[in-house]
């Protein structure tokens, strides 16, 4: 991988996106894990304003402090770099106590998960409204093209995708390169939408290496029925993910409506 040369190709796209877009800057939602924080510095090396937004719902202590760790060490290496923390809990809790409830656990508990991060979405666009700023994306390409491990109109609500064409193990390359804090790389992916401790794994019932093997093996035209064992097993996973969030990533179905009817 020639890290450095996409480093710079990115950064570029970057710079161009920002000029013709006639904007002012970037926005970004910093979440302690590893896609924010690389995406982040990519957008911090154009030189550009960028603002960091930490909106904290119910968050474990550990994402906040490397959240917050990761906007400091931007604002020593980078220039431009404004942050602020939005506390959304308030925000949250009032729209659990008002919304009607479900005796559905599971859809009931992930209704409200995608909920939070509708929330975020909207506090992003709010700043990009009042700076004149755009919308910088955070999924990788197992997150938005492999498995659509992302909210619909969450976090999968933004302007640009900066890191959508890498596969999660390039992000981590690139993040090494970056000099991105180490309690960031090591830390195990999570979305932080449940409020417990559950990781990305632990939701898809697959590491992202495995879900990288199997994308790769989709994209030859390998079928479940050439593996066995644990490649299966994971292929499988892939497939169903796959085909069950393909409407978060093609474009929106319209109803066309023959010329001659209007």
């Amino acid at each position: 991988m020639q890290t450095e040369k996409i480093i710079n190709h990115i950064v570029e796209w970057l710079q161009d996106y920002l000029i013709n877009s006639k904007q002012n800057g970037f926005v970004i939602g910093i979440s302690g894990g590893i896609d924010s924080a690389v995406t982040s510095t990519l957008c911090a090396m154009t030189g550009y304003p960028v603002l960091c937004l930490e909106m904290p719902i119910h968050q474990a202590p550990n994402q906040v402090s490397r959240a917050l760790k990761h906007i400091d060490w931007l604002k020593k290496n980078y220039e431009k770099i404004s942050s602020a923390s939005i506390n959304l809990t308030p925000v949250y809790d009032e729209f659990v106590n008002v919304a009607e409830k479900s005796d559905n656990e599971y859809s009931y508990s992930l209704s409200l998960a995608n909920t939070r991060a509708r929330l975020r979405m909207t506090t992003l666009y709010y700043y990009a409204g009042l700076n004149g700023y755009i919308v910088a994306g955070t999924g990788n390409k197992v997150e938005d093209f492999g498995v659509g491990f992302f909210t619909k109109y969450g976090d999968g609500g933004v302007d640009i995708s900066p890191i959508a064409d890498l596969m999660k193990s390039e992000v981590y390359k690139i993040a090494e390169f970056l000099g991105i804090n180490q309690d960031i790389q090591q830390a195990a992916p999570t979305d932080g939408l449940f409020g417990d401790n559950r990781t990305d794994e632990d939701q898809m019932g697959a590491s992202y290496d495995e879900l990288e093997w199997a994308m790769k093996a989709a994209a030859k035209g390998q079928k479940s029925d050439d593996f066995s064992g644990r490649e299966k097993v994971v292929f499988e996973i892939f497939e169903k993910r796959h085909k069950a969030n393909l409407h978060k990533m093609i474009p929106i179905p319209v109803c066309g409506i023959p010329e001659d009817w209007k």
